[in-house]
Parts: C-alpha cells; sequence; structure tokens
C-alpha cells in the first residue's frame, strides 16, 4: 500500500483503489481526512472520528477496484448520526471558499451528507455490508452511493436503517433520512433505489379524505413512528453479477417456498425478493421488529458469500 504521509487531501473525502499484484489484492491507494477514517486490516473499514456523525459533517469517498479483486468494505458498529445542532462545524468551516454564508449554506451545514462513487473493474467484485445506519432524535442524513461496474463485474449491496436509540425512547424521532442508491454496469443505469423518511411530512390523503367526509374533524399527522410501526429496521439488498449466482439461487429457493396469508397481526419479519434487469440482478428488501432480527436473517441468507470472500473475512460483517 502506498504511502499517503503529505498528500493533500480535501476536509471529509476519501480514496480507496485496490489491485491485483501477482495473486494478491493490496491497496494501492488508501486516503481519508476528517471526519472520514479508513482502516484496511485485510478488509476495508469505513469509519468516523468521535464515534459518528454529527450536523454538517459531509463525507465524501471514491472507491475504485481493479481487475479480478475483490473488496470487502464494511463499518465498525453502526453509523450513528447525532442530531442536527445550530453552529459551524470543523468540517464545514472550510468547505467553501465565500468567507459569508448565504441563508442556503447555513440550511445544508445542518445536515450530514455522505456520498460514494463506485468503479469495480472486469471480473472484480465489491461486497458493501455495513452496519445500519441509526438516526438520533432531530438529525437529519442525506446518502448518496453510486456504483459503475463492468459488464463481468459484481456487487453485493447492503443499505439498512434503524428508528434509532429504542432504549433512550427514540423511535422513528429524526428530522429526515434520504438514502440513493444507483448502479449502472458499461454505463447503462440497471438499478435505482430511493428511501425518504421524512418526518415534517404526513399521510395527507389520509388527512384529505377525512376533511372530505366530515369538514369539521381532520385526522391527526401521521409520524414515522405511526407509519413504519411495528418495525425497528429496514433493509434493502441488491446482488448483481456473476460472483453472486450462488446466493441469489438459494434465496429464490428459499422464496418460493412463503405463503402469503391474511394475518390478524403483523409479522416480527417480512422480506421480498424481486429480480432487476431481466433476472441479471436481484433486490431483496427486508423489515423486522428487532434490528438483531435482520441482521441475523441477513448472515444466514449470506453465508453462500464465504467461498467467495473467506470464512474468517466473511464472519467480521455481522458481529
Amino acid at each position: 500500500m502506498s504511502s499517503t504521509t503529505g498528500e493533500s487531501i480535501p476536509v471529509g473525502t476519501g480514496h480507496i483503489t485496490c489491485d491485483l499484484h501477482s495473486s494478491t489484492v493490496v491497496f494501492s491507494k488508501l486516503s481519508s481526512s476528517y471526519p472520514l477514517k479508513l482502516l484496511s486490516p485485510r478488509v476495508a473499514y469505513v469509519m468516523s472520528y468521535g464515534g459518528g456523525l454529527v450536523g454538517g459533517d459531509c463525507m465524501q469517498l471514491v472507491v475504485e477496484v481493479g481487475k479480478e479483486c475483490k473488496l470487502l468494505l464494511l463499518s465498525q458498529g453502526s453509523t450513528k448520526v447525532f442530531k442536527t445542532r445550530a453552529g459551524n462545524r470543523a468540517s464545514t468551516r472550510f468547505r467553501t471558499s465565500s468567507s459569508q454564508p448565504t441563508p442556503g449554506s447555513l440550511s445544508l451545514q445542518a445536515v450530514t451528507t455522505q456520498s460514494m462513487e463506485v468503479t469495480i473493474g472486469p471480473d472484480s467484485a465489491l461486497f458493501l455490508l455495513p452496519d445500519p445506519v441509526t438516526c438520533f432524535r432531530s438529525a437529519s442524513y442525506t446518502q448518496v452511493q453510486t456504483f459503475h461496474l463492468a459488464g463481468s463485474a459484481s456487487i453485493v449491496l447492503l443499505d439498512w436503517v434503524t428508528s434509532g436509540r429504542r432504549s433512550m425512547d427514540e423511535d422513528w424521532d429524526f428530522l429526515r433520512y434520504y438514502s440513493v442508491n444507483e448502479v449502472f454496469v458499461e454505463g447503462r443505469r440497471v438499478a435505482r433505489d430511493v428511501l425518504l423518511l421524512d418526518n415534517s411530512s404526513y399521510d395527507t390523503q389520509t388527512a384529505s379524505e377525512s376533511c372530505l367526509s366530515n369538514p369539521t374533524t381532520r385526522s391527526p399527522p401521521r409520524t414515522l413512528k405511526d407509519r413504519l410501526a411495528p418495525y425497528s429496521c429496514y433493509a434493502m439488498l441488491l446482488l448483481y453479477g456473476p460472483q453472486t449466482h450462488g446466493v441469489v439461487t438459494d434465496l429464490q429457493a428459499k422464496y418460493s417456498t412463503i405463503s402469503i396469508f391474511k394475518r390478524a397481526t403483523p409479522e416480527r419479519f417480512l422480506w421480498s425478493l424481486t429480480p432487476v434487469d431481466d433476472g441479471k440482478g436481484t433486490v431483496v428488501r427486508a423489515a423486522g421488529v428487532d434490528t438483531e432480527d435482520v441482521k441475523n436473517w441477513f448472515k444466514e441468507v449470506l453465508r453462500g458469500l464465504e467461498a467467495v470472500v473467506g470464512i474468517n473475512e466473511y464472519r467480521k460483517a455481522f458481529l
């Protein structure tokens, strides 16, 4: 791995490049700056200083997976997003050259943002299996991740969010969560997944219908907790490419055994499977009453990846 000491790195940015040398995958570049932190003990870990991200933090990560490489990208613990606070954060202070902030820039400083731009070369694979995002009360978080795959490349992408710190009576109490994932193969977009959870909005259809039926009454706004209950964790898993075929086959067999029928009470855990790009890719969606239920389920159904990334490496993904 080449040294990046002395290299000028913009605030909140990082860069990972892995290449194949002989039969060994090495990190030819691994650089980052506050509040982003990268570690690479055989696999790459995306971390942050201070145990989490605060309002105004902005992280931009570039990942390049070279030809015939496999990269397992993890996080150490959930990505914690702390509540939005007024003030000028160190991570945003030097982001723009303007000395006089505008009203728009002040509002942007309150939002925690994270972006990832990934390129995956021929016959290569990225396994992005972080812990879930956990937004604290009053937090606002935006995440945009874009993946560019060669025709023979593969990807396993897990993106999930929890309701917050339930031990602190925080249950979907954050202000806003916005996540976008786009996957391109040879320049052609094959998947785009967007999740917006906004506590400032509510079910306007329900309210308007109630108003029409009885103009003197109106249903109270429905919070995120009302709309997302009883589940405390929602997840999206995308699998694409030849190195995911074994896992996808197992998932399809498992899904074919599911019976659909009406229940008096919600299940503790739900999941669905949808083919994308004419069956070349697969999207799995899951929801659970407890985050541990979701984590344990993914740990089991993705166990086939042990044969691809290695048993010891896979065990680090769902601790």
